[in-house]
C-alpha cells in the first residue's frame, strides 16, 4: 500500500531528508504498519503524493523503531498517527483548534483534506509564517484527548 512512499528507519535518515528537502514542505508520518488509522492514513498520504509533488514530499516514519526513538520523544508522539511538517528544516506548526500545534494527530477524512493543509502550509511558509491555520471544517479534524503523565 505504502510502496511509493519512503519509510524512514533511523535518525539519520529522518535528520537528511529534514536538512536536504528544500522549498518544499516535509510530510513526515509517525505511525506504525500494523495499526488500521496509520494504514488509511498512509492510503490518503500515497494518493496524494503525486499531486503535492511540486511543493511537498512525504515520507513514513515507524514509531517503533529505537533508532527514531529521539524524534518520537521529542515531538511527543504519543496518538498514532501523527503527521509533523517542515519547510526548509523549520518545523512547521498548524493551528487546527486542537490544544497540539505541533502535529496532526490523527488521519485525514479524505485526500482533499491532506492537499489543502500541506498546501496552506506552504504558502504560509513561503511568506515566512511559522504557524499556519488549518484550512479542514472543524468536523473533519480529528478530536483526542491530551494525555498527560504524572500530572
Amino acid at each position: 500500500m505504502n510502496y511509493l512512499l519512503p519509510t524512514l528507519r533511523n535518525k539519520e535518515e529522518i535528520d537528511r531528508i529534514i536538512r536536504d528537502t528544500i522549498d518544499k514542505v516535509l510530510v513526515l508520518r509517525f505511525g506504525r504498519c500494523s495499526d488500521n488509522d496509520s494504514l488509511l492514513l498512509d492510503d490518503i498520504l500515497q494518493k496524494s503524493a503525486r499531486d503535492v509533488s511540486k511543493f511537498a514530499t512525504v515520507a513514513l516514519v515507524d514509531v517503533d523503531s529505537e533508532e527514531v526513538e529521539v524524534y518520537v520523544k521529542y515531538f511527543d508522539i504519543t496518538l498514532i498517527p501523527s503527521t509533523v511538517f517542515f519547510f526548509n528544516a523549520c518545523h512547521m506548526k498548524l493551528d487546527s483548534g486542537t490544544a497540539d500545534h505541533t502535529k496532526w494527530v490523527g488521519k485525514f477524512h479524505e485526500k482533499q483534506d491532506f492537499i489543502d493543509v500541506v498546501e496552506v502550509i506552504f504558502r504560509g511558509a513561503m511568506k515566512g509564517k511559522m504557524i499556519a491555520h488549518c484550512p479542514i471544517p472543524p468536523e473533519r479534524i480529528p478530536k483526542y484527548q491530551l494525555l498527560y503523565k504524572d500530572v
